[in-house]
């Protein structure tokens, strides 16, 4: 019993080492081929990174330039709003001023109007007032000449008197003369 104790593990190490053999040969070769392929793929990976990192960059440039252009494109329509903003302010305080301004004239004209009507009726009242005297002026004229008629009139007839009556007195005195 005591060789089974020794002759049994032998035989199985020498099993054993027939397949170590057999593995270590083709273990190697496999091992070295793991190797291969983990080193193909490690390469790969990195050639895979390197591709990614180069396409992440050309994105990332691509998307900062629409970026970018958006800025711009904001930026653009914003200076328009702030633009079109104080245009607005600009024609709001422009039509508040005119407005002002009409305002005002049109009280100043309306003080101008009461002033001219003010003005006109008392032209008017002096224009009646001198018709009024025109017409007076006129009939007085009539009346003077009238009374000037009258009076030359008169005149003669008080030459004419007189002179009948120096006739009559030179004609008495003829005839107190002659009688």
């Amino acid at each position: 019993m005591n060789k089974v104790y020794i002759i049994f593990p032998l035989i199985c190490t020498l099993i054993f080492t027939g397949f170590y053999i057999r593995f270590d040969r083709h273990d190697k070769e496999r091992q070295a081929g793991i190797k291969a392929r983990e080193e193909a793929a490690l390469k790969a990976k990195v050639a895979k990174d390197v591709a990614d990192r180069a396409a992440a960059i050309a994105a990332a440039v691509e998307a900062s330039k629409k970026r970018e252009v958006e800025r711009k494109i904001k930026a653009e329509i914003e200076d328009a709003k702030k633009t079109a903003r104080q245009e607005a302010d600009d024609r709001r305080l422009r039509t508040y001023e005119e407005r002002n301004r009409a305002r005002d004239q049109v009280v100043r004209l309306k003080k101008d109007q009461e002033e001219v009507k003010g003005t006109l009726g008392k032209i008017e009242e002096e224009k009646k007032k001198y018709v009024d005297e025109q017409a007076f002026l006129k009939t007085y004229v009539k009346q003077a000449e009238a009374n000037v008629k009258y009076y030359y009139t008169l005149l003669d007839k008080v030459a004419d008197a007189e002179k009948k009556r120096a006739e009559a007195a030179a004609a008495a005195a003829a005839a107190a003369k002659k009688a």
